[in-house]
């Protein structure tokens, strides 16, 4: 990633992170834990991912442009979120990305910096 200013650049942009959700939100809709969370119309929901996405890493603001400052953990509040949710959530994530070209190293460098979100979301406490 050195030659690239942001994991954005470095993954290609707009087109592999558009491949990346695409391949995601299907392995979500069908996770038992997490598609009860989802609406049955998830068109929007990955619209708003590709959105946060690359503004998260690194790209244009595309995210905060549409929707005012991310504030993501409050925007999760309203659904239980376990550790086992955000468990769920990056294992998906990390099959999806498993099924693009990226090297592993990147798989895994976005797999790292979508961990703390993921955890920060956790607003229910499982027991």
């Amino acid at each position: 990633m050195s030659s690239y200013a942001t994991l954005y650049e470095a993954i290609g942009g707009a087109s592999m992170l558009r491949d990346i959700v695409e391949k995601f939100y299907p392995k979500v809709q069908q996770h038992p834990l997490l598609s009860p969370l989802f609406p049955a119309d998830i068109r929007p929901v990955m619209e708003k991912q590709v959105q946060f996405l690359t503004q998260f890493f690194g790209g244009p603001s595309l995210f905060s442009d549409e929707h005012g400052h991310p504030m993501m953990r409050a925007r999760h509040m309203p659904f239980p979120i376990t550790p086992a949710h955000a468990q769920a959530w990056l294992s998906c994530m990390a099959e999806a990305l498993s099924e693009t070209t990226l090297p592993e190293q990147l798989q895994q460098l976005m797999l790292e910096r979508l961990s703390g979100p993921a955890q920060h979301f956790v607003n229910t406490d499982p027991s």
